[in-house]
């Protein structure tokens, strides 16, 4: 999905008021296109098959501000399916006072761990489950042996990880705990980007900033402040290897998508891919 297709879809959606959904501004393109358009803010999703994690996401907004957790509100409470998109609406946040850091992500995610699961339930996380859907989509821009090579590590990780012994308590997580899915406004910090909202191992959020570190260039100052404020290393825990090694996995899948179109993120997948082949953890990879 491109910004041309997106926007059609926004003005198909009909959700936001006269001649505003042409002259709405792109934000963000990727698994959703995000515009912004006066107080609102409006989420096209890439295919249909985000329309449950958009319609969860809905639901999830609810129940922290119920439970009075800072993050993003929704401004209307269904999802749309348009075209085969799936769209939704949401209050606009002021504009930032200065950019989120780790430490930010960690204050949202102690809050976040002493929540008990919502009345109508949560996901695992399936961490690996979108690996085949961002596969097919990257098709034949990528190399047949390197789409296995995921597929196989995907299967391996994925039987790992289910036999894992948590060191924490299991229960809601966001699923994608960076400081990008942070806003710090005027109020403080809150948390954006919903979808991925699960309950599982509290380790899944912290291993994604054990990975920005180790494969990202965080510096360890930073690294040090998040784990310091959230109060543990998942480093010390046995099990952080597998979670990991999955999630390294799921990035290179999700790099694969844009590779048709996009000749850096052929690339940066290629990279990734050897990388892994070589079993070379101090490789860097970069965005694109």
């Amino acid at each position: 999905m491109d910004e041309a297709r997106a926007r059609d879809v926004l003005v198909a959606a009909d959700v936001l008021p006269g001649r505003a959904a042409g002259e709405a501004r792109l934000l963000a393109l990727g698994e959703n296109a995000v515009f912004a358009s006066g107080d609102l803010v409006v989420k096209v999703g890439r295919d249909s098959g985000l329309l449950e994690g958009a319609r969860r996401a809905l639901a999830i907004a609810l129940w922290l501000a119920e439970e009075g957790v800072p993050a993003v509100r929704a401004a209307a409470s269904r999802a749309l399916l348009v075209d085969g998109h799936p769209v939704t609406v949401w209050h606009r946040l002021p504009e930032p006072v200065r950019p989120a850091e780790p430490r930010d992500l960690a204050v949202l995610l102690r809050v976040v761990h002493a929540l008990p699961a919502p009345a109508f339930g949560l996901p695992r996380r399936e961490l690996l489950g979108g690996v085949e859907r961002w596969l097919r989509l990257a098709g034949g821009a990528i190399a047949p042996k390197d789409a296995a090579y995921l597929r196989e590590r995907r299967d391996g990780f994925a039987a790992a990880a289910a036999a894992l012994t948590p060191h924490l308590p299991p229960g809601p997580i966001h699923g994608d705990a960076l400081p990008r899915n942070v806003h710090v406004g005027p109020d403080g910090p809150v948390l954006v980007d919903l979808e991925t909202f699960s309950a599982d191992l509290r380790e899944h959020d912290l291993v994604v900033m054990a990975l920005s570190h180790d494969r990202y260039g965080l510096p360890a100052r930073a690294y040090a402040s998040f784990t310091e404020t959230y109060g543990w290393d998942v480093r010390e825990w046995e099990g952080c290897a597998v979670l990991r090694g999955a999630r390294e996995t799921a990035s290179c899948a999700w790099v694969a998508q844009h590779a048709p179109s996009n000749p850096k993120a052929l690339a940066e997948f290629e990279r990734r891919v050897a990388s892994l082949r070589d079993g070379d953890p101090t490789v860097r990879w970069h965005p694109f």
